[in-house]
């Protein structure tokens, strides 16, 4: 959300608000900026920084880490911000 609002779009809070904001995407087609999306509800998102990896604070009081996607469990679905 901060790092969206900084390029100027903005984004809900929620991550399941999030993904109802961003155009679907397949896991094939993610680039760096798009959000990746956890569990089911979703209850995570973090942000695809390429390789495989993303940036995302893994729970509250927590900082902010470099995490590969497969880490968080069931990685859900994808969206690209428009």
């Amino acid at each position: 959300m901060w790092a969206w609002a900084r390029g100027g779009r903005s984004l809900p809070h929620s991550s399941s608000a999030q993904y109802a904001a961003t155009q679907r995407i397949s896991l094939d087609q993610l680039q760096p900026g798009d959000l990746v999306f956890f569990n089911n509800p979703i209850s995570h998102v973090g942000l695809y920084i390429g390789g495989g990896q993303m940036i995302h604070s893994p729970h509250t009081g927590d900082v902010v880490k470099i995490s590969p996607i497969t880490r968080m469990g069931k990685l859900v679905r994808a969206g690209r911000v428009a």
